[in-house]
């Protein structure tokens, strides 16, 4: 028996290697350091996060450093979901988010056409719950209304280097922990040339 996915929008979850991780923390972490530049960089006015801190990271930096992973990746990820090369990827906005104990994002999507959220740190044991669903620090994507067959809910227990691409319009929520220490996500926004993305072309 194969189990068939024609419906709902397509997810793709990604291994990001060690050193582009590396990289994006020491950027982090440079920029908090330098209380100018943490003051030029903070995005919080821009997002809906219920958090301590959002981060703009320099789309220069984001080129050289991660931006060719990216592209392979969404490339590879819109062919094998609806069989079409892409012609022309370009980066909106990159951002890191610090989460930590009892904060939380609220169900949102996003702009563009592909999104993607990875991660740089997570606490030991942050789901851990007395209750049998262990969703603490935890990213949902919603989709649609569970019905019979169909489950309208998608959750991911995220792992430092995990990436997920999906499209702009899906929507996701970062649930609240109660551990100590940060959870450190990115998070992205591109534009597919038109005649990828346009659905009703061809």
């Amino acid at each position: 028996m194969k189990i068939l996915n024609p419906f709902g929008p397509k997810i793709a979850v990604i291994k990001i290697p060690k050193n582009i991780i590396a990289k994006l923390n020491k950027e982090v972490d440079r920029i908090l350091k330098n209380e100018d530049i943490l003051k030029k960089s903070d995005y919080s006015n821009k997002l809906v996060g219920q958090v301590r801190q959002e981060i703009k990271i320099n789309n220069k930096f984001v080129k050289i450093n991660i931006f060719n992973f990216i592209q392979n990746n969404v490339k590879k990820y819109i062919k094998l979901s609806i069989k079409r090369d892409v012609k022309k990827i370009s980066l909106n906005n990159f951002w890191v988010v610090r989460q930590f104990k009892n904060e939380y994002n609220p169900i949102h999507f996003h702009s563009g056409a592909i999104s993607g959220v990875g991660y740089l740190k997570i606490p030991k044991n942050i789901t851990k719950s007395k209750k049998r669903l262990k969703t603490n620090g935890t990213i949902d994507f919603i989709h649609g209304s569970k019905s019979f067959l169909s489950n309208s809910l998608f959750n991911h227990n995220p792992k430092v280097g995990d990436m997920i691409l999906f499209p702009n319009y899906l929507m996701h929520t970062a649930y609240p922990f109660k551990r100590e220490g940060e959870r450190r996500s990115f998070s992205f926004n591109l534009n597919i040339d038109k005649s990828t993305f346009d659905v009703f072309n061809g």
